[in-house]
């Protein structure tokens, strides 16, 4: 194991400046019903009080050595991850939007080429937005001493010492030091999620350690073994920069250019093909959080084994982990059992059954069913929404309009609307009249009439919307004007 750089020396030393990456673009669906595609894992506050993606983005915060994070996330995830960032005080240089997934070699290029022609020198710390790290003090250090080997052109990938068998990880296999490079050994195989017996053998052989996604490189090396291994990848990667814009600190992709990328994790695409990889081994009390087994191992458990989130009554229940939003739940003579409560799903499984979950997911979705991928809560950029009822020609929702959050100027051909404040005083404009309604008080928004709804208080706007007509999906709204950019 490497020594622990002092982190007071390295902030008086001259460093070479870090330019951390955070990709953004899971959809954890081995964590539902809570994480799912319109606000997954990495947006949630699982392990503390901070979401997965804020306590990514803070590690890195206070250190003269590193710079203001690139960002790539889903474009559908933009204002989520504009809002997490200013809860916690972060500004990004930039936050870079895929209009389709495309994994992570794709979103690792497109980071590159915007960091290389900005700095050629450009050293990246590359780090998934929802994975765990309990020790950042030995992370640091370890990416202290990798930058010797980015240094020397090689590809740096951060080895986890394994506890267990486990077959939903990746694999690293090391072998004999790199000469003149203190720390850094030679990666000799990468193996992608083996099956348990194969876990088990890798375990065995002690020469292979836990991938944990965590990579160090210069931008222009990652470039280079991306213009050998896969040049129309990164082809399309230019032309979608060249062809983007930029606009209230989103870089906006060209959509088409960026559609004909392969998609391929940087695993596939570069690791397991270059010559340049190397291995710095840390022990950093790292998880990617990708199970409800992972979570539960996370967090510490009470005198019975049981881990409890929500409001949850247990007797006699042992070693299970439930976790209840909303509703209480109540579990009696349970043993190894994961119970997870959102307001319109409900999960149990057997503790040694929850890595079916992903699949189940997969066969909701084939069945159309909403909760598969969406919350019955949904974000916006100026609050949130609620579904709450809905029938036949009428849907009942609860809105929450920030504090100077505005709509978008707007207008329905299928339905109308009635708004009811509750809390708060809203600024209405229907047609070419404006009106302040407030508390207990509400306002008809006939068909077809063009409309906004402000919020121009200090304090959140609550109002409930009774929706009434022939459709009223989502898609039935007509921007005429908005300040976020969506018209």
């Amino acid at each position: 194991m490497h020594e622990i750089v002092d982190p007071t020396r390295l902030k008086s030393e001259s460093v070479t400046q870090i330019y951390p990456v955070v990709l953004s673009g899971g959809w954890g669906t081995r964590l539902w019903p809570l994480s799912r595609a319109s606000l997954p894992k990495q947006f949630l506050p699982l392990v503390s009080e901070k979401t997965l993606l804020q306590e990514t983005l803070l590690r890195n915060v206070g250190d003269a050595a590193f710079a203001a994070p690139v960002v790539v996330c889903n474009d559908d995830h933009r204002f989520i991850i504009a809002e997490q960032l200013a809860q916690i005080g972060v500004q990004p240089r930039l936050i870079i939007l895929e209009p389709v997934p495309r994994n992570t070699a794709p979103a690792l290029a497109l980071a590159a080429l915007s960091l290389a022609e900005e700095d050629p020198g450009a050293t990246m710390l590359v780090q998934p937005a929802d994975h765990l790290v309990g020790s950042v003090p030995e992370l640091h250090s370890a990416v202290f001493h990798g930058l010797a080997a980015a240094a020397q052109g090689r590809l740096v990938v951060f080895g986890i010492k394994p506890s267990r068998a486990e077959p939903d990880y990746g694999y690293i296999g090391v072998g004999a030091p790199i000469d003149s490079i203190s720390g850094a050994l030679r990666v000799e195989q990468f193996i992608e999620k083996p099956d348990p017996a194969t876990a088990k053998r890798l375990i065995a052989s002690e020469l292979f350690h836990w991938n944990s996604g965590i990579f160090l490189f210069r931008a222009r090396d990652y470039i280079e073994e991306l213009e050998r291994l896969h040049p129309t990848m990164l082809e399309s990667c230019r032309r979608a920069l060249a062809g983007g814009r930029t606009d209230r600190g989103f870089m906006h992709l060209e959509a088409e250019a960026f559609r004909e990328s392969p998609s391929l994790s940087v695993d596939r695409a570069v690791m397991e093909h270059t010559d340049r990889a190397a291995a710095i081994l840390v022990d950093m009390a790292w998880s990617d959080v990708g199970s409800w087994r992972a979570l539960w191992e996370a967090t510490s458990p009470d005198e019975h084994g049981n881990v409890v989130h929500g409001s949850a009554y247990l007797d006699p229940t042992k070693n299970s982990y439930v976790h209840a939003d909303g509703k209480l739940v109540v579990a009696v003579g349970l043993e190894n059992i994961v119970i997870v409560s959102t307001d319109d799903a409900v999960l149990v499984a057997r503790s040694d059954a929850v890595a079916r979950v992903h699949g189940v997911v997969e066969q909701l979705r084939g069945q159309n069913r909403l909760e598969a991928s969406q919350h019955t809560t949904i974000y916006r950029p100026w609050g949130a929404f609620k579904t709450v009822d809905c029938g036949d020609r009428f849907q009942v929702k609860r809105i929450m309009v920030k504090p100077g959050g505005k709509l978008s100027l707007q207008k329905h051909f299928h339905r109308a609307e009635h708004w009811v404040v509750v809390q708060g005083t809203a600024l209405v404009q229907r047609g070419q009249d404006t009106m302040l309604v407030g508390e207990n008080q509400s306002v008809y928004i006939p068909v077809g009439d063009e409309h906004r709804l402000e919020n121009p208080g200090k304090v959140p706007l609550h109002l409930i919307e009774v929706q009434s007509g022939s459709y009223l999906g989502e898609d039935d709204i007509v921007r005429l004007a908005d300040g976020y950019g969506r018209a």
